[in-house]
């Protein structure tokens, strides 16, 4: 059934559970993400980052999503993932998505604070939930776009300068109205290179001063033990995305390697694959986050 996230993630809070959000940028990631979650039976979110728009975009992929979403014995919400434009979120909305995130986290405090502001009352006026982003995301070098500059814990003498600040977040979202916060406490975008070190008791400090879900950003590669200490301690939602495609490849790449030179591999058949690999490391990631 398709329901906005907020729905969604407050009863994560109250409850103590993390909700998947996982990106699908074709058909097999949306089946596999849905079919996972019905098999757990817990609610998950479907999301469609605005870099994968080169992949496919928003107008193909998210009739799909929203359709896959409604008829899912679960509850799902339709999410649009790092909206970088007033555009993009408005195109979401239009499209039916139930909720937006849009990400100025790389621009100064109070311009963040103002276009996101722009953007929670139009969202609003259509009952869509709204994600904002405050505090700097490590990017890996493995798993990301092109032109991506990736960075990491090394490159900064005062983690203080990069990771979300509670007072930051205090007034950020008083004045923003954001239902939930993307915080920045030392994940990364993509594949770790190495064993993260994540500042998890900066998620209780801020959970002390902010009285809404928190999103954690990066979540592929992040430790069970991680995941669940991240949880207690206030994340709601964590967005994976990279290890599941991952498998869907070793999948279909594992299985080529089987081929004589002489066999041919047929594409209807190494979807179905990529889909079952995707679908089973999705599986493990919300029974994890269920607890």
């Amino acid at each position: 059934m398709l329901v906005t996230m907020k729905e969604i993630l407050e009863d994560a809070r109250e409850k103590k559970y993390g909700v998947g959000a996982f990106n699908t940028p074709n058909l097999e990631a949306v089946q596999a993400v849905i079919t996972a979650a019905e098999e757990v039976g817990a609610p998950v979110i479907l999301q469609h980052a605005e870099v994968h728009n080169d992949l496919i975009s928003i107008e193909e992929i998210g009739p799909i999503m929203i359709d896959y979403a409604k008829r899912a014995t679960v509850p799902v919400a339709v999410h649009l993932d790092h909206g970088a434009s007033y555009e993009m979120c408005v195109k979401a909305i239009r499209q039916g998505f139930t909720s937006v995130m849009y990400d100025a986290s790389s621009k100064d405090y109070e311009t963040n604070l103002k276009e996101t502001s722009e953007i929670v009352k139009i969202a609003h006026a259509a009952d869509v939930t709204v994600e904002a982003e405050l505090g700097h995301i490590f990017t890996s070098a493995i798993g990301n776009g092109e032109g991506s500059v990736a960075d990491s814990v090394d490159d900064y003498e005062n983690l203080d300068d990069i990771y979300t600040d509670p007072d930051s977040a205090k007034a950020f979202v008083a004045a923003t109205g954001v239902d939930c916060l993307a915080i920045a406490f030392g994940t990364c975008h993509g594949v770790y290179v190495k064993e993260p070190v994540l500042d998890l008791d900066r998620i209780t400090a801020i959970k002390k001063k902010v009285d809404i879900p928190f999103v954690m950003h990066g979540g592929s590669g992040v430790s069970e033990e991680n995941y669940k200490i991240a949880i207690q301690n206030g994340i709601c939602k964590i967005n994976y995305f990279t290890y599941m495609s991952r498998a869907g490849g070793e999948a279909v790449r594992d299985y080529i390697q089987t081929l004589d030179a002489e066999q041919p591999a047929f594409f209807d058949q190494i979807a179905v694959l990529a889909s079952e690999a995707m679908k089973k490391d999705v599986k493990r990631a919300i029974e994890i986050f269920k607890g």
